[in-house]
């Protein structure tokens, strides 16, 4: 006699389809009510029947421990990431990108990427798991197909999906990992990131309500940085956090930040109906008494009402932007000023960032993966040509920042006012 489930490796190919089979004639309605109850179900049943007939054909069956190892696969199959969960559960993966199921590289911190053995056996695999994932994480948009050919979620232990078909040869999926979900300042002096005196320096400008810009390319660590900060904040403090999609996680995180609003963007529907975007939600932040305003990254025409906000009071908020220098960082600002609907001038733009925009926090990031801050520059004001600003830290020789100016009195004086004294940073050593 035959086995029904060949062994090698293709077993678990076989044995996935059969519970894939029986799991479409379950009929699980759309919303995947105790669907991991039939799947565990159908699982125990096919592999069951599966040593039954090894047996039946003179051959062992699994051992438990090749069982076991096979349950878990299928079960990640159906439930979770399938052969991406490996990875996703380990601590030490920052990034992982895939060019088709059986092209995959994983970055492990502090490493250049490798590649990985396939994930899936075909691609169709690998788009039947991740329109389950997106039905099952309650996404916006759950259709993952050549008519909506991308897919963009947060997976449920922070990290950000991104998923292509169609447009692309193969499917392709990118995940970014967040693996410090709940650093600190002194967290990041412990990594190298900042150095001990920028804790301090830090927990005093979040203290004296300064509006920050961090910014930096490509991986940097922005977002790292920024939650850093904003564990400085107060816990009875009210928060508004806007982002596209949910990095920060600032809501999730009640012990800090108990008193937490989080807000995402919301694209039309099939019918172009629906659709909220940044601006929109920036400008209803302003209106829900926030203490503080936390854009995750700028990139728009949100810029605006995050200016206006910066310059009406709601005095220590935060964003990030994507920019290669504290200088460049604002005249980022003002091109997306420049390309929203409002069209601003530049002259105007610049007179809100002077007005509303306190220390610009650039982070960079090494050839060997490491991540630190590389400057710190204080707006001070400006006018129709140009934001004046003092540069108090700047790339040193191996791009770490160094301490090379001083605040202005005003700023001084802020500084002053939450006990922090700027004088007892040490001008002739390196950060």
């Amino acid at each position: 006699m035959t086995s029904a489930f060949p062994v090698g490796h293709t077993d678990r190919d076989a044995l996935r389809a059969e519970v894939s089979r029986r799991l479409q004639q379950e009929a699980i309605d759309g919303s995947d009510a105790g669907r991991d109850d039939v799947v565990d179900r159908l699982i125990t049943d096919v592999l069951r029947e599966r040593d039954l007939a090894e047996l039946a054909a003179r051959r062992p069956p699994l051992s438990a421990q090749v069982e076991q190892s096979l349950r878990q696969s299928l079960r990640d199959s159906f439930l979770g990431l399938g052969g991406l969960q490996p990875y996703i559960d380990d601590p030490d993966v920052e990034n992982i990108d895939v060019n088709g199921a059986n092209t995959v590289f994983v970055s492990y911190a502090g490493e250049l990427p490798v590649q990985v053995p396939p994930i899936a056996s075909s691609d169709d695999e690998l788009i039947d798991m991740l329109q389950t994932l997106a039905r099952r994480s309650g996404a916006q948009e759950r259709r993952f197909d050549p008519g909506m050919p991308r897919l963009d979620l947060q997976l449920p232990d922070g990290s950000r999906l991104f998923a292509t078909m169609a447009v692309t040869e193969r499917v392709c999926v990118s995940i970014r990992r967040h693996r410090f979900p709940r650093l600190s300042l002194s967290d990041l002096a412990e990594l190298g990131t900042i150095s001990r005196e920028m804790v301090d320096l830090f927990g005093a400008l979040v203290a004296a309500r300064c509006n920050i810009v961090v910014s930096g390319g490509m991986d940097t660590g922005k977002t790292t940085m920024a939650r850093a900060l904003c564990r400085e904040f107060e816990p009875w403090e009210r928060i508004i956090t806007i982002e596209d999609p949910y990095e920060l996680g600032l809501h999730r995180d009640t012990k800090a930040h108990p008193n937490v609003v989080a807000m995402q963007p919301r694209e039309p529907n099939i019918e172009g109906q629906g659709g909220i975007d940044m601006t929109t939600l920036v400008r209803w932040a302003t209106r829900m008494r926030p203490d503080h305003v936390v854009v995750g990254e700028v990139r728009g025409g949100e810029v605006i009402p995050l200016l206006n906000a910066f310059n009406q009071g709601t005095d220590g908020s935060l964003t990030t932007i994507h920019a290669s220098s504290t200088r460049d960082a604002w005249m980022k600002i003002a091109s997306y000023a420049r390309q929203a609907p409002e069209q601003l001038p530049f002259d105007v733009t610049f007179q809100l960032i002077g007005g509303g925009v306190d220390i610009v926090v650039q982070v960079g990031k090494s050839t060997d993966g490491r991540r630190f801050v590389t400057g710190i520059r204080e707006v001070v004001d400006a006018d129709a040509t140009q934001v004046r600003s003092n540069e108090i830290y700047r790339p040193g020789p191996h791009r770490n920042a160094v301490l090379t100016g001083r605040f202005s009195d005003t700023m001084v004086d802020r500084l002053f006012e939450v006990g922090y004294d700027p004088q007892s940073l040490d001008v002739r050593r390196p950060a």
